[in-house]
């Protein structure tokens, strides 16, 4: 995917002046050496200048790390550490931060060179809110060189999300369609947290559209859709109009992101859509997800944005689904029970029209929109992709700024059970522990819209990790059973 960063974490090691420098020293590069040797090396960059107490060996570590293209850094507490200098660094790099410290390593370290680097987290933590600076700071910032190294490497995918959010613009197409207020897009909150967005006419697209009527590079786009349908090519007929609205939208997203290096595109999909295109968008939103450029429905910014999250913490594709329909009581006794460990309640069917990418679906195939089509011309509703979503891990979530400017977010893991849908459109069954709670005390009770972003697999500590760093005021997930939420009526059956 060339829509996502890499991030590269400069580590650099920091002491104080009254606990032995070689100390911190030994330990970074104890801790570089099982990194390596666990990971991809270039994945961190290890700086030979250790801070000892100096804001100008701060000033030297910063230079070095930048001019050896780190855009994340980890701040490593080798023994106590200057919490002024150390902090003072995290300031000024511009990009995701986050530190961790060195555990004693023996009982004759405890003698002579104990580091007391478990204190100098507090001091380093209390500094760091003195000076408004955000950090990621582990659950257990505290270990050996092993342990160190799976902290940087937990933090990867947290930076590369910082990163890419930072240099991203989304790309809308339209206001929403009438009576979807729920997906209401107060676009501060998009500004905090470094977001651009550019918000265009739907006029604006059908005008770049028919531009590209008769463009030479259609055929080759074409003959790429066939081979990716395969056998689900059953309405060979709008492909081409497909290919030119795809060859549209790539070359408006080179034309318009202009200082930013990613981009992530809310759509407009009907309701007039379909009628003046003559098909929907689904396939080719399908497509662009799935090289990494989300394509959100309905012009959902925070659904876009969400998308492009997930696809930055997981570096797959990811699709984004209405939390739709119930799982039918007889389809629940056939299908489910006793066969997985889930209740009625922990179900649900996630469905769109046909926007989840081909390498995501059983068996995809090319169809109409069957909703549309119930009161339009079924030609003209031509171009979805559909298919029961393949069975695996998910992480469902979504970062939403509500109606009065809050930034809340929610994330739950689960799983898309074997189980056929029997329905139509991009679908699965999806199961979550305790969903029936978390989508009254969770998702109701936030005000969150019925779209909801999802990840193929297990994300979820990384996934918080984010929202926390972005600064969410609210991070809703499903509570076991016997943890109530703060409106559970305690009573209730």
């Amino acid at each position: 995917m060339n829509n996502i960063p890499h991030a590269k974490v400069g580590i650099v090691a920091v002491s104080r002046d009254c606990f032995p420098l070689e100390l911190s020293i030994k330990r970074r590069k104890a801790l570089a050496e099982a990194y390596r040797r666990k990971y991809d090396e270039n994945d961190i960059y290890e700086c030979p200048i250790c801070i000892f107490e100096s804001e100008i060996d701060m000033v030297n570590s910063l230079k070095d790390i930048k001019e050896h293209g780190c855009n994340a850094l980890c701040v490593y507490l080798g023994n106590f550490g200057p919490e002024i200098s150390e902090t003072l660094l995290a300031k000024h790099f511009d990009g995701p931060v986050m530190f961790c410290a060195a555990e004693e390593e023996n009982v004759g370290v405890l003698s002579s060179d104990r580091g007391d680097a478990y204190c100098g987290m507090l001091n380093a933590s209390y500094n760091l809110k003195l000076r408004n600076v955000k950090a990621y700071i582990p659950e257990s910032p505290v270990g050996d060189a092993e342990d160190c190294a799976d902290m940087i490497h937990d933090f990867l995918p947290i930076a590369r999300t910082i990163i890419g959010l930072s240099k991203l613009k989304i790309i809308s197409f339209g206001p929403r369609p009438q009576n979807f207020l729920a997906c209401n897009a107060p676009i501060k909150q998009l500004y905090n947290i470094d977001v651009e967005i550019e918000e265009n006419s739907e006029l604006d697209l059908y005008e770049a559209y028919l531009k590209h009527e008769g463009d030479p590079r259609i055929p080759e786009v074409v003959e790429d859709m066939k081979k990716e349908l395969g056998e689900g090519n059953k309405i060979p007929a709008v492909l081409p109009k497909l290919a030119q609205y795809e060859l549209a939208l790539l070359d408006w997203i080179e034309k318009h992101k202009g200082y930013r290096e990613y981009v992530a595109i809310a759509g407009k999909c009907w309701p007039a859509f379909q009628t003046m295109f003559g098909f929907v968008p689904c396939y080719v939103n399908s497509r662009l997800t799935g090289r990494g450029i989300p394509v959100s429905c309905e012009v959902d910014i925070y659904g876009a944005l969400s998308e492009f999250i997930g696809t930055c913490v997981s570096e797959e594709p990811v699709t984004l689904l209405d939390i739709n329909n119930t799982v039918p009581k007889e389809m629940y006794k056939a299908s489910i029970e006793g066969k997985f460990d889930y209740s009625l309640r922990d179900t649900f069917m996630g469905f769109h029209c046909g926007n989840t990418c081909s390498k995501l679906i059983c068996h995809p195939e090319m169809k109409y929109q069957k909703i549309m089509a119930r009161s339009l011309p079924r030609e003209v509703t031509n171009g979805t992709l559909e298919g029961d979503i393949n069975p695996g891990d998910i992480t469902f979530y979504r970062l939403q700024s509500t109606a009065d400017n809050h930034l809340y977010a929610y994330v739950a893991e689960g799983e898309i059970l074997p189980v056929a849908t029997h329905s139509f459109g991009s679908i699965a069954v999806f199961a979550i522990k305790e969903m029936g709670r978390f989508y009254r005390h969770v998702l109701i009770e936030n005000g969150f819209p019925h779209h909801g972003a999802v990840a193929f697999g297990h994300y979820g500590k990384a996934m918080f990790e984010v929202f926390k760093y972005l600064g969410a005021e609210k991070i809703g997930y499903n509570q076991p059973s016997g943890v109530p939420y703060p409106s559970e009526n305690p009573y209730a059956k």
